[in-house]
């Protein structure tokens, strides 16, 4: 960039380009992905509320109210320093424990489909696994900063990390909800191995909680007629295996191009789910091959802004803002990989939606404030780089 000495503007080395206050792409790529989820889950949810509330408009209507609220929580949370969420690492962990529990409670945690996973607040539900999830990494990326040389150098600093995970982790099995599971350990094991671990201790690591998530699912019946399901589907396709070969259909009949917007036939009580779980393959029949691809792509540029951002505060020693921006861009790109490939059939259910995409609030807000934060360490992170070029340009006066 440039700075004026004596009248005569001079090149000053900065921590990579800087134009405006903040990732004008990321909020580019965030828009695109929310009038996309917009008009999909307009398209995938009208027939079904039709015939359950006799309101077709009745899933957009509470979506973009989902939508409005998010929007109104990011924008708060943007103006937040990083300095405070570091400073509430212990209270944000013990909000997220309480959370947990919550739903455990007979009276006060709300059972869908077997699952005690959502609070009722008032009108609406809140997903206790999703805050949990935003808190659990603000916390991680506080220990990791508070012990980055231990996490480097010894096994300790990361069996710390886990023991302390280690109950949130339990109380989420117990509701039960694998799919936060998953993303959760994905995200620690990703900050930590960003973190700088050995390689070798990171894949032995990967392939026992491999092996301990395998022996999970394995116990339970239920996730064991899931895996079963998933090498096979069309062994009942009327059964167990009815939403991924539905899935697939849908995604036979897009071809390239796809059928055209809103003209689905799988949405029409074929496809559970169509607006939350399900409603890429409802994208990849409407709009085909190049429309899903588009996503895809959409998803690996945010992931990449992601991880940019959090190179530049790494570079800056901003690193409880740096392994922030790596949950982040880690959570984005997990969730968003599972959901993609249960629809594609590739993965076995897990009930996760697509990030800025799916109908759901509790999902939709978390997700609005993780783009947020990511605003404000950009934000941050440029403000540095730009007072240190300063002060640079004046030592050399």
């Amino acid at each position: 960039m440039r700075a004026w000495r004596s009248g005569q503007a001079v090149e000053v080395p900065v921590y990579g380009k800087i134009k405006g206050p903040f990732d004008g792409w990321l909020l580019m790529i965030t828009v695109t992905l929310l009038l996309i989820g917009a008009v999909m889950v307009t398209s995938a949810s009208m027939e079904v509320a039709e015939m359950r509330f006799h309101d077709p408009f009745y899933q957009i209507e509470r979506h973009l109210a989902f939508m409005v609220i998010a929007i109104g929580a990011a924008c708060f949370v943007w103006r937040i320093p990083m300095a405070f969420w570091r400073r509430q690492h212990w209270w944000l962990l013990i909000i997220a424990v309480v959370l947990l529990i919550l739903v455990l409670v007979p009276g006060i945690g709300r059972v869908v489909n077997g699952s005690s996973r959502w609070l009722r607040l008032g009108p609406i539900n809140i997903q206790a696994s999703e805050v949990a999830k935003l808190f659990l990494m603000m916390y991680l990326a506080s220990y990791m900063e508070r012990r980055l040389d231990e996490v480097r150098t010894q096994w300790s600093g990361f069996f710390k990390a886990m023991l302390i995970l280690a109950i949130p982790i339990v109380l989420m099995l117990m509701e039960p909800d694998l799919g936060a599971v998953v993303v959760t350990m994905g995200i620690a094991l990703g900050m930590v191995f960003m973190g700088g671990m050995r390689m070798w201790q990171f894949w032995l690591v990967i392939f026992s909680c491999l092996a301990a998530v395998g022996a999970g699912a394995w116990m339970e019946d239920y996730r064991r007629q899931r895996l079963l399901t998933y090498l096979d589907p069309w062994a009942d396709p009327y059964g167990s295996g009815y939403q991924l070969t539905q899935a697939q259909i849908a995604f036979g009949r897009g071809d390239w191009f796809g059928l055209g917007l809103g003209n689905s036939v799988q949405k029409l009580f074929y496809l559970p789910e169509a607006h939350t779980d399900f409603v890429y393959a409802v994208l990849a029949e409407e709009l085909g091959l190049i429309g899903a691809l588009t996503v895809i792509l959409l998803y690996a540029w945010l992931v990449y802004r992601a991880f940019r951002i959090g190179l530049r505060a790494e570079r800056l020693q901003q690193h409880f803002s740096a392994f922030m921006a790596y949950g982040t861009a880690l959570l984005i790109a997990c969730q968003a990989f599972i959901n993609i490939g249960v629809n594609l059939g590739v993965l076995p259910t897990k009930g996760l939606t697509l990030p800025l995409i799916s109908y759901g609030g509790s999902s939709l807000v978390v997700c609005l404030c993780l783009i947020a934060i990511l605003l404000r360490i950009d934000y941050e992170a440029r403000g540095e780089a730009l007072r240190r070029a300063m002060l640079g340009a004046r030592s050399d006066e």
